[in-house]
This record gives structure tokens, C-alpha cells and sequence, in this order.
């Protein structure tokens, strides 16, 4: 006859462990909001790389890549559905200051540069199929549940 141990079951987090936690998330979430920043400004920069001459799309795939590390990134750290919209609301807001002309008539992201509007669409795609996978998939365990 075997025995099968039962399997052990960590006693929730007291006080202090939910602080921690609460703590953690936070910074996790300032993080995001802060790469989100970082993100908009340095694809911003790369919208007018050239080679050549001609106008060459890294700051697409630029955004691409570091929208889909951000909404990873957030949604671990904060675990919360909702969380991609942290780094995605300054990336937005950045995103659209630059398409504004300045009253001495400055403007960040012309509408003849494709690489400004692939960019922005892309990086607002990425955005929305990472919060659209967020929002349908199966919460994972939390940590003290």
C-alpha cells in the first residue's frame, strides 16, 4: 500500500506579505507606465532614421516588440487584467502630442512619413490584440490563493 503525501499548502501571506505584495505591484506598475514613456520617445526618435536617403521602419518593429514586452511585463508584475493599459495610455498620449503641430508650427510625426503612421498603428495594434488576449485568457493562479 503507498502512501500519497498530501500536498502542502503555504499558509496565506500575513500583514506584512501583503504589503510587500501590494508594494511590489505598484513599483511594477510605475515601471510599466514609465517604459511606456521611454517606449513612445524612442520610437518617436527612430521615426525619421534613414539609410540611404530613404526612410527605414525600425521604429516599427520597435514598437512591436517593446508594446508586447510592456504588456507582458505588466500584466505579471500587477496581475490584473486591466494592467496593460499602463503602459499603453502615456504610449497613446505621446503618440498623439507628436501628431500636433505647436503653435511656431513644430511637428513631431508628419503625415507624409510612413514610418510615423506604420508606427502608430502598429504599436496601437499590438496594444489592443495584447489587452484582447489578456482580457480572454484564463486567469492563472495568484500567489496565496
Amino acid at each position: 500500500m503507498s502512501v500519497v503525501p498530501e500536498e502542502s499548502v503555504p499558509p496565506p501571506p500575513g500583514p506584512a506579505g501583503r504589503l510587500l505584495d501590494l508594494a511590489l505591484r505598484v513599483a511594477g506598475g510605475l515601471i510599466a507606465v514609465f517604459g511606456g514613456v521611454l517606449s513612445a520617445v524612442l520610437e518617436l526618435l527612430l521615426a525619421t532614421v534613414r539609410v540611404g536617403g530613404q526612410l527605414v521602419g525600425v521604429s516599427v518593429l520597435v514598437a512591436v516588440g517593446a508594446n508586447v514586452a510592456l504588456s507582458w511585463f505588466a500584466n505579471r508584475t500587477v496581475e490584473r487584467r486591466w494592467a496593460v493599459a499602463l503602459p499603453a495610455l502615456p504610449w497613446f498620449v505621446l503618440m498623439a502630442v507628436a501628431a500636433v503641430r505647436t503653435a511656431e508650427g513644430d511637428l513631431l510625426l508628419a503625415g507624409d512619413n510612413w514610418v510615423g503612421l506604420a508606427m502608430i498603428v502598429t504599436g496601437a495594434m499590438t496594444f489592443a490584440v495584447m489587452g484582447f488576449r489578456q482580457v480572454l485568457a484564463v486567469p492563472a493562479p495568484r500567489l496565496g490563493d
